[in-house]
């Protein structure tokens, strides 16, 4: 057996036995270097460095920072208000809150776990309240939450575009309109669910054009974030790292000049929410490094191009079967290192089939990111039923027709691959 066979072995045990990914990854990725003699255990060190030294993942604690602070300055509570307003006619409206605000979220958080924590803490209560199914509840603020990986900044992006060598200004672009449809989709299923479950809307007529003004007014600063992020990226006004730090004094701007909810007290709080979830970040990018060496030293790639490219050379099944592939490890595995150890191995495939890159980067990171939902190791579906006060299994069953709403954006997406591409090479241009 290669040392990697065992690397993989050693991984699976420990997480079964309930290890945290990050160290179960690392001790996975020492164990390919004590089975394959002749390595210096130098590199152990080298490789955990030297995945923290990029400077495109800088962005990511960046904007880690910019999503806490403006979760803490006033931001997110006016996005809610203009979900609200835009709502309030359709059945099970706190659910419909939960859509649109994830996506008006896409451009806060970039954190679909964040994302899918803080709707549960904001909405839940009041959807308990109303007397909507606590599983539901959990279930709807979980898989709305999955608008965040695609709605720039996108966390996903920023990594998977790194590892493969992919603009994440063109993924941001490409982003926006399945973000977009994914949140028609979710929205669809949730008013047919609500109106099953007769979970009856808040009033009678949509609400006047005046309203849905006043809130957009009020909360133009934070719709106004994504799309500054894709103009100044395009025109080359600053690289995606430091859009980061924009994104971050931007936030601190608004909350104090702006909203006027910014305090030293706030300051600190923000710090140290970001500092716990920096940290959780960086351990587990640190790590992968470790076991990435190994997959590249077995030539697992190039093994696993051949099987795959073995199977078909139809890039349309070929995505079908890399999505069900994605499904399956996505029940046992964190996002993060789904795409740090699977970006090398998938992406040269399908280019080989002719499949766009930055298209890939986006039915990627939405059915990677799925796996925050299903067991049996769901992160953000532990997350939301304890929140919720109801089991994992609750919220899994009345999942079902939110997983088919965003299985049914991927297939179109699969099909109809100018859905993505189309607003990168309007911004950017096609590529040559």
């Amino acid at each position: 057996m290669t040392g990697m066979g065992i690397a993989v072995i050693v991984f699976l045990l420990l997480l079964i036995l309930g290890m945290p990914v990050a160290f179960a990854i690392g001790i996975s990725g020492l164990s390919f270097f004590i089975a394959t003699p002749g390595l210096p255990y130098t590199i152990v060190v080298q490789k955990a460095l030297a995945t923290t030294q990029s400077f495109t993942m800088l962005a990511i604690p960046l904007f880690i920072f910019a999503g806490n602070l403006m979760n803490n300055t006033g931001i997110t509570k006016r996005l809610i208000k203009l979900a609200d307003v835009l709502t309030g006619h359709m059945y099970g409206n706190i659910g419909q809150v939960s859509c649109v605000l994830s996506t008006l979220m896409g451009g806060v958080s970039g954190s679909a776990n964040a994302d899918a924590a803080m709707e549960s803490r904001v909405l839940g209560p009041e959807m308990i309240r109303r007397g909507y199914d606590r599983g539901w509840s959990a279930a709807v603020n979980a898989w709305t939450s999955l608008i965040v990986c695609t709605i720039p900044p996108s966390m996903g992006f920023i990594i998977y575009g790194s590892i493969g060598e992919v603009s994440i200004g063109r993924l941001f672009a490409a982003g926006m309109i399945p973000g977009l449809l994914m949140m028609v989709f979710l929205m669809s299923a949730t008013a047919v669910s609500a109106r099953r479950r007769r979970y009856m809307p808040d009033r009678a007529k949509p609400a006047s054009l005046k309203e849905v003004a006043a809130a957009l007014k009020d909360s133009i600063w934070a719709l106004l974030f994504p799309v500054m992020l894709i103009v100044f990226i395009r025109f080359g006004i600053m690289t995606p790292s430091e859009s980061g730090a924009f994104a971050a004094v931007y936030a601190i701007f608004v909350g104090t000049v702006i909203y006027k909810e910014m305090s030293f007290k706030v300051l600190y709080q923000t710090l140290k929410d970001s500092t716990k979830d920096i940290a959780i970040v960086t351990l587990i990018l640190a790590l992968s490094g470790i076991f990435g060496y190994g997959i590249v030293y077995d030539s697992i790639p190039q093994v696993m191009a051949a099987g795959l490219l073995g199977i078909t050379s139809n890039p349309d099944v070929m995505l079908l079967i890399v999505i069900l592939l994605l499904l399956f490890m996505g029940m046992f595995m964190e996002t993060t290192v789904i795409t740090l150890l699977m970006t090398p191995i998938l992406l040269p495939v399908v280019k080989s089939l002719g499949v766009d890159p930055v298209h890939f980067g986006v039915i990627m990171m939405t059915v990677t990111t799925s796996g925050i939902n299903t067991p049996p190791v769901g992160t953000a579906l532990y997350t939301t039923s304890s929140i919720l006060g109801c089991t994992p299994e609750d919220t899994a069953k009345a999942s079902l027709p939110f997983f088919a709403a965003v299985m049914m954006v991927v297939v179109i997406l699969i099909f109809f691959p100018q859905i993505s591409l189309w607003l990168p090479d309007l911004v950017f241009g096609p590529v040559k």
